[in-house]
């Protein structure tokens, strides 16, 4: 098998497909880089996590069942959003507690999902990335963080990259997003979200980038709103080295 390219099925995500495809083509070329053979299977679909987080379980099982089988097959499963990334490793396979023979299924697919970062540094060994100049600070998605543990490797390619990582005080605490959480409780969300807009201007960095692009779109809104100079980026499109041409999250594209 030496010399055989590993085959991954990219998760693109519904966010990255409807606001920022390019997070896809960066994701990518960073996997390809890498020395995968890389794949987008057409038959995928969100991951089904607002429904589950709503507690709307029959429609989180029929996507469940849809994404098992258009990934079938994948040496692994990597998606550029610690989010989506969570809910397939984590809770997908909970919503076929009643069926012991896809529960199985669900669980072996669950054991090759990965987050991007942490798939290219974690398993595949990537150190480096395109050169990057630029002073960042980084936030840390709640899912990524805590269910997926991706901390140190956005951070550890960054400065490989030449960048400059300087830290919020807290770069741990939420944003506000949360999914559906910031439907359902705007008031909240939007001081969590102010609060860590205002750590992120704090540090002076021009750029604040995630793993995360609900997070991000979030943060790039509040940014704006509040006449913050910082521009937003996916992290994955940084470490490809697309952003010359490419606007900040959130703002209008380059003429």
């Amino acid at each position: 098998m030496s010399g055989v390219k590993p085959r991954v099925g990219l998760f693109v995500t519904c966010l990255v497909d409807l606001h920022r495809p390019s997070v896809g083509f960066a994701a990518i070329q960073l996997l390809e880089r890498a020395g995968c053979q890389v794949e987008v299977p057409r038959a995928q679909t969100c991951c089904g996590q607002p429904a589950y987080n709503s507690g709307d379980r029959r429609t989180a099982r029929d996507l469940a069942v849809g994404i098992v089988e258009a990934f079938r097959g994948f040496d692994y499963i990597v998606a550029p959003s610690g989010s989506c990334a969570g809910m397939l490793k984590h809770h997908l396979p909970h919503l076929f507690d009643d069926d012991p023979n896809q529960r199985a299924v669900a669980d072996a697919m669950a054991t090759r999902v990965y987050e991007l970062v942490s798939f290219l540094t974690d398993v595949m060994g990537v150190r480096d990335a395109a050169p990057f100049s630029g002073t960042v600070t980084y936030h840390d998605s709640c899912s990524g963080l805590r269910e997926l543990g991706v901390k140190a490797q956005p951070r550890a390619l960054l400065e490989a990259a030449g960048a400059t990582v300087v830290e919020m005080a807290e770069p741990e605490i939420c944003c506000g997003f949360g999914g559906t959480f910031c439907v359902k409780y705007p008031e909240i969300s939007v001081r969590m979200v102010s609060d860590k807009t205002k750590d992120i201007a704090a540090t002076g960095a021009d750029t604040v980038l995630a793993g995360d692009l609900g997070c991000l779109l979030n943060i790039a809104g509040r940014l704006q709103r509040e006449g913050h100079r910082v521009h937003a980026r996916h992290v994955a499109e940084v470490l490809a080295g697309i952003t010359n041409d490419l606007p900040p999250i959130g703002e209008g594209r380059k003429t």
